[in-house]
Parts: structure tokens; C-alpha cells; sequence
């Protein structure tokens, strides 16, 4: 079994198919939206491999470091994630193919006028414990 992260992009994803935001859908389509992801979870927590999933609010704030006491906060001139995903999900599957699979399953979620969305998910294996040397 291997884990994949999938990510699901605010923007800065190639533009989907059907290329309405979500903030212009009715209640019904967010609605039937969530539905279909949470139906997607509950069909892989059957077959065991659903790991998790969650969906991120916009909102976000950059921080590092900057002394005893005070981490500066900082919204800089770079793309941000808080701009970028909006939710994740985490399947642990026998194969790449499966989770390209899954991956493209997914990306039919219904959204506007409950056509699919065929939106671009970025598809991410975890990475794995490096290879041991031994001489």
C-alpha cells in the first residue's frame, strides 16, 4: 500500500471544465457538491483506503520566527496556500494507477448546474523512508 495526497486548488490549478467558483453557486450545488466528496470518502473507507480528508477555509496568515516572543506575521508577495488549496484527502491504494484512478473519479464532483467539474487535483505520493546502504 502506498499514500497519496490529493489536492484540491482554490486557483493556480489549470482551470477546470466547468469554470464556475463556487462562490457563485447555488445552495443546492454546494450542497450536492460536499454530498458526492462525502460519498467518495464512505465508498473508500469500505474498501480501505480512505485516510482522511478536509476541507480548508480561505483564510490563512504566513509566520516565521522573529525572536524571543514575536513571530512576525507576513502576507508577502508569493502565491500562498491559503490561496491555493482548499481541501485534501489522503488514500493509502496498492498502486499508482489506483490513485490516478480515484484521482480522476474525483475531479467529476458535481458544481455548477450539477455538471462536473473536471477540475485538475494534484496527485502527491508521501514520501518514503530512503533506501538503507549497506556495504
Amino acid at each position: 500500500m502506498a499514500k497519496y495526497l490529493l489536492l484540491k486548488h482554490y486557483r493556480g490549478a489549470p482551470a477546470p471544465v466547468n469554470n464556475v467558483s463556487m462562490d457563485k453557486w447555488t445552495q443546492e450545488e454546494i450542497t450536492a457538491h460536499i454530498a458526492y466528496m462525502n460519498d467518495f470518502a464512505a465508498r473508500l473507507e469500505e474498501t480501505g483506503e480512505f485516510v482522511s480528508s478536509q476541507a480548508l477555509s480561505p483564510e490563512g496568515t504566513w509566520v516565521s520566527y522573529g525572536g524571543e516572543g514575536r513571530p512576525p506575521v507576513t502576507d508577502g508577495p508569493f502565491a500562498e496556500t491559503k490561496d491555493l488549496i482548499a481541501g485534501w484527502m489522503i488514500i493509502d491504494v496498492d498502486s499508482r494507477e489506483r490513485a490516478l484512478a480515484l484521482a480522476g473519479e474525483l475531479s467529476a464532483a458535481p458544481g455548477a448546474g450539477g455538471r462536473p467539474i473536471h477540475e485538475w487535483l494534484e496527485l502527491r505520493p508521501f514520501l518514503t523512508e530512503p533506501p538503507t546502504v549497506s556495504e
